[in-house]
C-alpha cells in the first residue's frame, strides 16, 4: 500500500499536496484498489467555493459510484482533464496523473485536521 509520507489524508480517503495556497486533491492508492477499475471521474464544480466535507464531485467504477468529499473550503480553480480520456490513471497512479482537482484553499487553520500518512495508515490497517 502505497502512502507518501508528505501528503496529508481524509478519512474519506482522499490525499491532499498543499503547495501555498492551493491544494491538489485525489484519491488514495487504498481508495482506487477498494473501488476496483475506474471508468469515469465526474467534477462539476470547477469555479466553485464550497466547504470542507461537500461533495465535489463522483468517482465511477465498473461496481459503484462514490462521492468525493472535499477536505478543506475553498474554490476549485482545476480540474485534471486528463481524467476525461483516461480515468484508468487514478487506479494507475493515484498520486501522480491520477489527481482530481486543485482547490485554491480559504481556511489554512483547516490543514491541521488532515490525517499524516501515519494516521491514515492506522485507519486503513486498524
Amino acid at each position: 500500500m502505497n502512502i507518501p509520507s508528505e501528503l496529508k489524508y481524509t478519512k474519506d480517503h482522499e490525499w491532499v499536496k498543499i503547495e501555498g495556497d492551493i491544494a491538489t486533491i485525489g484519491i488514495t492508492d487504498f481508495a482506487q484498489s477498494e473501488l476496483g477499475d475506474i471508468v469515469y471521474v465526474e467534477v462539476d464544480t470547477l469555479d466553485e467555493t464550497l466547504e470542507a466535507e461537500e461533495v465535489f464531485g463522483t468517482v465511477e467504477a465498473v461496481k459503484t459510484v462514490s462521492d468525493l468529499m472535499l477536505p478543506l473550503s475553498g474554490e476549485i480553480v482545476e480540474f485534471n482533464e486528463g481524467l476525461e480520456d483516461e480515468p484508468e490513471n487514478v487506479n494507475t497512479d493515484p498520486y501522480g496523473s491520477g489527481w482530481m482537482i486543485k482547490l485554491k484553499f480559504s481556511d489554512a487553520s483547516q490543514i491541521e485536521g488532515l490525517l499524516s500518512a501515519e494516521d491514515y495508515k492506522s485507519l486503513i490497517v486498524g
